[in-house]
């Protein structure tokens, strides 16, 4: 099941870096650990997460893991991921989406535009066929080549699951097909990439896809962090939100299924100069 906390800025990408062609797969390199091309550095096992993608600040001490929006600039000293709204389009490029991209906007019966319900200044984009996912993977990919040019190490790309939101008129080997095309072109720019929800997807997304770990949100509220593991292995990050735990967060902890890697997090993921700011760690 998705939570949906991400950034709530948008990032305008067509202003982020030039659409490019799709770049062409990696030779993939099978581990229990989700390295899936060899050159990539992978985020580090058992470390301490911020996810800081509401607000970019100087990470707490003892982290060394941070998550930032494609917008921000990584932490000095730490290993970075980027975060992409590959599935969606962000609040902020909706004209761009509308008034330029509106073919690639998945549309109801009537042809309306269909939208996050969580998120509704999201759009669904349309993966259905292999153009327009083709023509898709350019355009985030120019966000991905942003991430790499600033100096991030791994990205992940948020909605997977948006096919659940489709209407019906997505699969999920839509998107599957969709998030190749993306691990492709980030394997190619020399970073990691990671699955972002969807946990009955796991399988099919390490071996069909190639993502090298995984990143949840609430896999402990939803019992589900277990199947991340059983694939993804050490390389799991979750983020539980103060807002909505299953027991407390010293539950959480105690759980012999949550990774590792499990951070608590305000639901808007404001900086530590607002008064809901959160943050705590297992």
């Amino acid at each position: 099941m998705k939570s949906p906390a991400r950034a709530l800025t948008g990032s305008a990408l067509a202003a982020l870096a030039l659409a490019a062609c799709v770049a062409g797969p990696l030779t993939s390199a099978s581990s229990a650990e989700g390295i899936s091309a060899a050159a990539v550095e992978l985020p580090p096992a058992g470390a301490v997460l911020d996810y800081q993608l509401g607000a970019a600040y100087t990470p707490p001490r003892g982290v060394n893991l941070v998550t930032r929006d494609a917008t921000a600039t990584p932490a000095p000293g730490i290993y970075n991921i980027c975060y992409v709204n590959g599935f969606q389009t962000q609040p902020g490029d909706r004209n761009v989406w509308l008034n330029q991209r509106g073919h690639l906007i998945l549309k109801d019966s009537r042809g309306n535009p269909i939208i996050d319900p969580n998120w509704p200044d999201e759009f669904l984009l349309d993966t259905s066929t292999s153009a327009k996912r083709t023509e898709l993977a350019g355009i985030i990919g120019a966000t991905i080549d942003t991430c790499a040019n600033k100096g991030f190490k791994a990205v992940e790309v948020d909605n997977l699951d948006s096919y659940l939101r489709s209407k019906g008129k997505l699969t999920v080997g839509n998107n599957l097909a969709y998030a190749k095309l993306l691990a492709d072109r980030t394997h190619n720019r020399g970073l990691a990439i990671g699955q972002k929800n969807s946990a009955e997807q796991a399988a099919r997304g390490r071996s069909e896809v190639g993502f090298d770990f995984a990143v949840s949100e609430e896999c402990h509220r939803w019992e589900e962090c277990a199947s991340y593991s059983d694939v993804y292995g050490s390389r799991v990050m979750d983020i539980e939100y103060t807002d909505d735990l299953r027991g407390t967060f010293e539950d959480v902890c105690n759980d012999p299924d949550t990774p590792a890697t499990t951070t608590l997090r305000d639901r808007y993921l404001v900086g530590p100069g607002d008064s809901d700011y959160a943050f705590d760690h297992c």
